[in-house]
Protein backbone atom coordinates (compact mmCIF):
# COMPACT_ATOMS: atom_id res chain seq x y z
CA UNK A 1 0.00 0.00 0.00
CA UNK A 2 1.19 3.35 -1.09
CA UNK A 3 2.36 5.75 1.82
CA UNK A 4 0.03 8.39 2.26
CA UNK A 5 1.18 11.90 2.92
CA UNK A 6 0.82 14.17 5.98
CA UNK A 7 -0.73 16.80 3.55
CA UNK A 8 -3.28 14.38 2.42
CA UNK A 9 -4.37 13.50 5.71
CA UNK A 10 -4.19 17.17 7.29
CA UNK A 11 -6.52 17.95 4.03
CA UNK A 12 -8.72 14.73 4.62
CA UNK A 13 -8.91 16.27 8.46
CA UNK A 14 -10.11 19.12 7.50
CA UNK A 15 -12.71 18.26 4.74
CA UNK A 16 -13.93 15.53 7.21
CA UNK A 17 -14.56 17.92 9.83
CA UNK A 18 -16.14 20.74 7.71
CA UNK A 19 -18.24 18.10 5.93
CA UNK A 20 -19.70 16.98 9.26
CA UNK A 21 -23.14 17.22 10.59
CA UNK A 22 -22.24 17.45 14.02
CA UNK A 23 -18.78 17.54 15.81
CA UNK A 24 -16.41 14.76 15.18
CA UNK A 25 -14.07 12.85 18.31
CA UNK A 26 -10.50 12.55 17.64
CA UNK A 27 -11.70 8.31 17.36
CA UNK A 28 -14.37 8.97 15.13
CA UNK A 29 -11.78 10.52 12.21
CA UNK A 30 -9.00 8.03 12.94
CA UNK A 31 -11.32 5.23 12.22
CA UNK A 32 -13.08 7.12 9.41
CA UNK A 33 -9.37 8.11 8.03
CA UNK A 34 -8.24 5.46 8.76
CA UNK A 35 -5.54 7.07 10.38
CA UNK A 36 -3.47 5.43 13.08
CA UNK A 37 -4.31 7.49 16.75
CA UNK A 38 -1.17 8.79 17.80
CA UNK A 39 -0.98 10.54 13.72
CA UNK A 40 -4.72 11.72 14.07
CA UNK A 41 -3.68 13.68 17.92
CA UNK A 42 -0.54 15.04 16.31
CA UNK A 43 -1.97 16.35 13.20
CA UNK A 44 -4.98 17.65 15.22
CA UNK A 45 -3.03 19.57 17.55
CA UNK A 46 -1.27 21.01 14.76
CA UNK A 47 -4.42 22.12 12.92
CA UNK A 48 -5.55 23.84 15.88
CA UNK A 49 -1.76 25.60 16.60
CA UNK A 50 -2.60 26.71 13.38
CA UNK A 51 -6.38 27.75 13.86
CA UNK A 52 -7.75 25.53 11.13
CA UNK A 53 -10.04 23.79 13.51
CA UNK A 54 -10.96 23.66 17.17
CA UNK A 55 -11.75 21.46 19.65
CA UNK A 56 -15.60 22.38 21.41
CA UNK A 57 -16.18 22.54 25.15
CA UNK A 58 -17.58 18.56 24.28
CA UNK A 59 -13.98 17.56 23.33
CA UNK A 60 -15.21 17.16 19.62
CA UNK A 61 -13.36 18.48 16.53
CA UNK A 62 -15.18 21.71 14.54
CA UNK A 63 -13.99 24.33 11.54
CA UNK A 64 -11.81 26.61 12.46
CA UNK A 65 -11.62 30.55 11.93
CA UNK A 66 -9.46 29.88 8.87
CA UNK A 67 -11.27 27.34 7.58
CA UNK A 68 -14.38 29.30 8.46
CA UNK A 69 -12.86 32.06 6.40
CA UNK A 70 -11.75 30.52 3.76
CA UNK A 71 -14.80 29.14 3.13
CA UNK A 72 -16.52 32.88 2.92
CA UNK A 73 -13.95 34.02 -0.14
CA UNK A 74 -14.68 30.56 -1.64
CA UNK A 75 -18.12 31.69 -2.15
CA UNK A 76 -16.80 35.06 -2.96
CA UNK A 77 -15.25 33.95 -5.87
CA UNK A 78 -15.56 36.62 -8.72
CA UNK A 79 -16.71 34.78 -11.34
CA UNK A 80 -19.46 32.90 -9.29
CA UNK A 81 -20.58 36.11 -7.65
CA UNK A 82 -21.57 37.75 -10.59
CA UNK A 83 -23.11 34.75 -12.12
CA UNK A 84 -25.22 34.88 -8.56
CA UNK A 85 -26.21 38.49 -9.02
CA UNK A 86 -27.29 37.62 -12.58
CA UNK A 87 -29.85 35.19 -10.94
CA UNK A 88 -30.61 37.55 -8.22
CA UNK A 89 -31.31 40.36 -10.73
CA UNK A 90 -33.91 38.21 -12.32
CA UNK A 91 -35.76 37.53 -9.02
CA UNK A 92 -36.03 41.72 -8.44
CA UNK A 93 -37.61 41.87 -11.84
CA UNK A 94 -39.62 38.98 -11.07
CA UNK A 95 -41.06 39.99 -7.47
CA UNK A 96 -39.74 44.01 -7.19
CA UNK A 97 -38.30 43.74 -4.13
CA UNK A 98 -34.63 43.54 -2.75
CA UNK A 99 -33.02 39.73 -2.45
CA UNK A 100 -29.81 38.27 -1.69
CA UNK A 101 -27.78 35.56 0.11
CA UNK A 102 -26.46 34.95 3.83
CA UNK A 103 -23.79 32.95 5.21
CA UNK A 104 -22.72 32.05 8.71
CA UNK A 105 -19.74 32.96 9.56
CA UNK A 106 -18.60 32.70 13.65
CA UNK A 107 -22.08 33.80 15.17
CA UNK A 108 -23.50 36.00 13.03
CA UNK A 109 -24.65 35.97 9.48
CA UNK A 110 -22.93 38.15 6.73
CA UNK A 111 -24.67 39.28 3.06
CA UNK A 112 -22.19 38.52 0.78
CA UNK A 113 -24.64 38.99 -2.55
CA UNK A 114 -27.34 41.91 -3.05
CA UNK A 115 -29.63 43.51 -5.39
CA UNK A 116 -31.70 45.82 -4.82
CA UNK A 117 -35.21 47.20 -5.56
CA UNK A 118 -35.72 50.08 -7.38
CA UNK A 119 -38.76 50.90 -5.70
CA UNK A 120 -38.11 54.25 -3.64
CA UNK A 121 -38.26 52.78 0.23
CA UNK A 122 -35.35 50.36 1.23
CA UNK A 123 -34.16 48.57 3.72
CA UNK A 124 -30.18 49.04 4.14
CA UNK A 125 -28.00 46.13 4.50
CA UNK A 126 -25.31 45.80 1.66
CA UNK A 127 -23.16 43.26 1.11
CA UNK A 128 -20.61 42.40 3.85
CA UNK A 129 -23.23 43.75 6.30
CA UNK A 130 -23.06 41.03 9.63
CA UNK A 131 -26.74 40.21 11.56
CA UNK A 132 -27.49 38.31 14.42
CA UNK A 133 -28.99 35.01 13.87
CA UNK A 134 -31.85 34.29 16.31
CA UNK A 135 -33.99 37.25 14.89
CA UNK A 136 -33.20 37.36 10.79
CA UNK A 137 -34.91 34.89 8.38
CA UNK A 138 -31.44 33.88 7.26
CA UNK A 139 -30.20 33.19 10.47
CA UNK A 140 -32.89 31.47 11.60
CA UNK A 141 -33.02 29.39 8.77
CA UNK A 142 -29.30 28.02 9.42
CA UNK A 143 -30.13 27.55 13.19
CA UNK A 144 -32.96 25.39 12.25
CA UNK A 145 -30.68 23.18 9.87
CA UNK A 146 -28.31 22.14 12.62
CA UNK A 147 -28.97 19.04 15.08
CA UNK A 148 -30.24 19.31 18.27
CA UNK A 149 -26.73 19.70 20.45
CA UNK A 150 -25.12 22.25 17.71
CA UNK A 151 -28.15 24.22 17.48
CA UNK A 152 -28.43 24.43 21.46
CA UNK A 153 -24.51 25.14 22.01
CA UNK A 154 -25.15 27.95 19.20
CA UNK A 155 -28.38 29.28 21.01
CA UNK A 156 -26.36 29.37 24.35
CA UNK A 157 -23.86 31.49 22.97
CA UNK A 158 -25.45 33.81 21.56
CA UNK A 159 -26.71 37.34 23.56
CA UNK A 160 -30.26 36.98 22.57
CA UNK A 161 -30.81 40.59 22.62
CA UNK A 162 -34.64 42.24 22.03
CA UNK A 163 -34.15 44.53 18.46
CA UNK A 164 -37.78 44.62 18.82
CA UNK A 165 -41.26 44.06 20.63
CA UNK A 166 -41.43 40.82 18.47
CA UNK A 167 -37.67 39.44 18.80
CA UNK A 168 -37.53 35.82 20.43
CA UNK A 169 -35.21 35.58 22.79
CA UNK A 170 -36.91 32.74 24.80
CA UNK A 171 -34.64 29.74 24.21
CA UNK A 172 -37.57 26.98 24.47
CA UNK A 173 -40.07 29.25 22.45
CA UNK A 174 -37.16 30.14 19.75
CA UNK A 175 -36.05 26.55 19.35
CA UNK A 176 -40.07 25.90 19.00
CA UNK A 177 -40.05 28.46 16.10
CA UNK A 178 -36.79 26.73 14.45
CA UNK A 179 -38.47 23.35 14.83
CA UNK A 180 -41.01 24.77 12.26
CA UNK A 181 -38.43 26.30 10.38
CA UNK A 182 -36.74 22.84 10.00
CA UNK A 183 -40.33 21.22 8.60
CA UNK A 184 -40.99 23.92 6.21
CA UNK A 185 -37.41 24.84 4.88
CA UNK A 186 -38.93 28.70 4.83
CA UNK A 187 -36.76 31.38 7.29
CA UNK A 188 -39.05 34.00 8.26
CA UNK A 189 -38.74 37.59 10.03
CA UNK A 190 -41.74 39.13 10.80
CA UNK A 191 -40.34 42.37 12.57
CA UNK A 192 -38.24 40.69 14.71
CA UNK A 193 -34.80 41.72 13.53
CA UNK A 194 -36.07 45.66 12.28
CA UNK A 195 -39.43 47.10 13.05
CA UNK A 196 -41.54 47.35 9.85
CA UNK A 197 -39.22 44.98 7.60
CA UNK A 198 -40.29 41.50 7.23
CA UNK A 199 -38.51 38.96 5.36
CA UNK A 200 -38.45 35.25 3.88
CA UNK A 201 -35.71 32.95 3.21
CA UNK A 202 -35.16 29.70 1.51
CA UNK A 203 -31.82 27.59 1.61
CA UNK A 204 -29.29 26.76 -0.67
CA UNK A 205 -27.85 23.50 -0.38
CA UNK A 206 -24.93 21.34 -2.02
CA UNK A 207 -24.51 18.23 -3.71
CA UNK A 208 -24.96 16.36 -0.44
CA UNK A 209 -28.34 18.25 0.26
CA UNK A 210 -26.39 20.16 3.11
CA UNK A 211 -27.02 23.94 3.92
CA UNK A 212 -24.65 26.70 2.30
CA UNK A 213 -26.75 30.32 2.54
CA UNK A 214 -30.08 31.41 2.50
CA UNK A 215 -31.25 32.98 -0.23
CA UNK A 216 -33.54 36.22 1.34
CA UNK A 217 -36.14 38.48 0.25
CA UNK A 218 -37.09 41.71 2.62
CA UNK A 219 -39.43 44.62 2.30
CA UNK A 220 -40.85 47.02 4.38
CA UNK A 221 -44.84 46.91 6.00
CA UNK A 222 -45.53 49.19 4.47
CA UNK A 223 -45.47 47.83 1.13
CA UNK A 224 -46.09 44.40 1.40
CA UNK A 225 -47.54 41.83 4.90
CA UNK A 226 -45.36 38.80 5.58
CA UNK A 227 -47.74 36.60 3.97
CA UNK A 228 -47.62 38.46 0.99
CA UNK A 229 -44.01 37.78 0.91
CA UNK A 230 -44.34 33.76 1.34
CA UNK A 231 -46.59 34.02 -1.87
CA UNK A 232 -42.90 34.41 -3.60
CA UNK A 233 -41.45 31.19 -2.05
CA UNK A 234 -41.81 29.27 -5.30
CA UNK A 235 -39.70 31.77 -6.96
CA UNK A 236 -37.18 32.28 -4.27
CA UNK A 237 -36.89 28.08 -4.39
CA UNK A 238 -36.90 28.41 -8.11
CA UNK A 239 -33.46 30.90 -8.18
CA UNK A 240 -31.36 28.98 -5.19
CA UNK A 241 -31.85 25.74 -7.60
CA UNK A 242 -30.37 27.71 -10.24
CA UNK A 243 -27.83 28.88 -7.65
CA UNK A 244 -27.00 25.25 -6.66
CA UNK A 245 -26.59 24.10 -10.25
CA UNK A 246 -23.18 26.92 -9.64
CA UNK A 247 -22.10 25.92 -6.52
CA UNK A 248 -22.51 22.03 -8.54
CA UNK A 249 -20.24 22.98 -11.16
CA UNK A 250 -17.34 24.67 -8.16
CA UNK A 251 -17.79 21.14 -6.69
CA UNK A 252 -17.12 18.98 -9.56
Amino acid sequence: MPKVSSITRVLEIIEAVSYASKPMSPLELSQELDIPKPTIHRLLQTLVDEGFITIDIGGGVIAGKRVRNLSVELWQQRQFFNERQMILQRLVNDIKETCGLGVPYHNQMIYTNRVKTTLPIQIYLPVGAKSPMWCTATGKLYLSQLSAQSRLKILKSLPLDKFTKNTLVDINLLNKELDKIAKTGIGVDNEEFISEMVAVSVPVLDKQSRYLASLYVHAPTIRVSLDELLTHVPRLRAAAHDIQTLVYELQS
